[in-house]
């Protein structure tokens, strides 16, 4: 594979790890509009655990992903209050404050960036994304994932059946904050240098549009979002300057076409029917 290529990959595992950040939280209803802010904790967190403390990648991206977790709980409590689109404005205040602090935080080099982290291959790459999508399918066929959905779908009602909707989707929160450390700090180490423009507003963006393009109510569907967001204007090349405006228009027409994305239970079902009577 050529390093082109291979650079394109690890975009997508980066990517895919950013979209099931958000798939976890949105499964309970709430939607995030600021998980590049904890992206990008968990980017400083890791890079400055790695080049000041040397310590090993695997150690700093785990105490990442449990300081970001935290972060996301604690974030978490006060989105309770809010629904809609007051919480997706209220994450989005939090993803540019983070975005913001690293700017004027000298000690992680300002507006200047970080660097001096050792480069990351792409195998290591897609073990953690590769990890962490199995663990989310895992997590799908839970009782605790039927809690989520439960939530979702009306809180109310699961709240009248003895269900604890706080804890539910705070650790909602905080189980999506620590999946988007792990991205941010794979991403730091993947370009070993990094800068608070990295983890703006069209970050948080990327990983809501994969997750609506791949499919919103299931695992997988982060996955085809990722490949889709950074392959298809790759393969647009054909068309030179049109290829945004026919990335454009794929995207509206899946929406337009199959408003739960491209990805979804029944068609999951019925392409594992047709592969078990195969």
């Amino acid at each position: 594979m050529s390093t082109y290529y291979a650079g394109l990959f690890a975009d997508v595992g980066i990517l895919l790890l950013g979209a099931l950040s958000v798939y976890v939280i949105l499964a309970t209803g709430q939607l995030s509009l600021g998980n590049a802010g904890f992206m990008g904790i968990g980017a400083y967190l890791a890079s400055y655990l790695t080049v000041t403390l040397q310590w090993p990648l695997t150690a700093a991206l785990v105490a990442a992903a449990l300081a970001c977790g935290a972060i996301g709980i604690i974030v978490g409590f006060p989105a309770l209050r809010l629904r809609g689109i007051y919480l997706a404005m209220a994450t989005l205040g939090f993803g540019e404050m983070v975005r913001s602090f690293f700017l004027n935080f000298e000690p992680m080099g300002g507006s200047g960036g970080f660097h001096g982290m050792t480069h990351v291959s792409l195998g290591t790459i897609w073990l953690w994304a590769g990890g962490v999508l199995l663990a989310v399918l895992v997590l799908e066929r839970s009782r605790l994932w039927l809690e989520l959905r439960a939530v979702h779908d009306d809180e109310t009602a699961a709240g009248l059946v003895g269900l604890d909707t706080t804890l539910t989707k705070v650790g909602a929160f905080g189980f999506g904050a620590a999946i988007a450390a792990i991205a941010g700090g794979l991403f730091a180490h993947h370009h070993v240098y990094i800068e608070p423009a990295n983890f703006g507003f069209e970050r948080s963006i990327e990983f809501v549009l994969a997750v609506i393009l791949g499919g919103s109510t299931v695992g997988p569907g982060a996955l085809v979002g990722a490949m889709l967001i950074v392959m298809l204007p790759e393969w647009l090349r054909v068309v030179a300057d049109w290829r945004l405006a026919a990335f454009g228009a794929f995207l509206i027409l899946v929406l337009l076409t199959r408003r739960q994305g491209i990805l979804d239970r029944p068609l999951l079902a019925r392409l594992a029917f047709r592969r078990s009577a195969a």
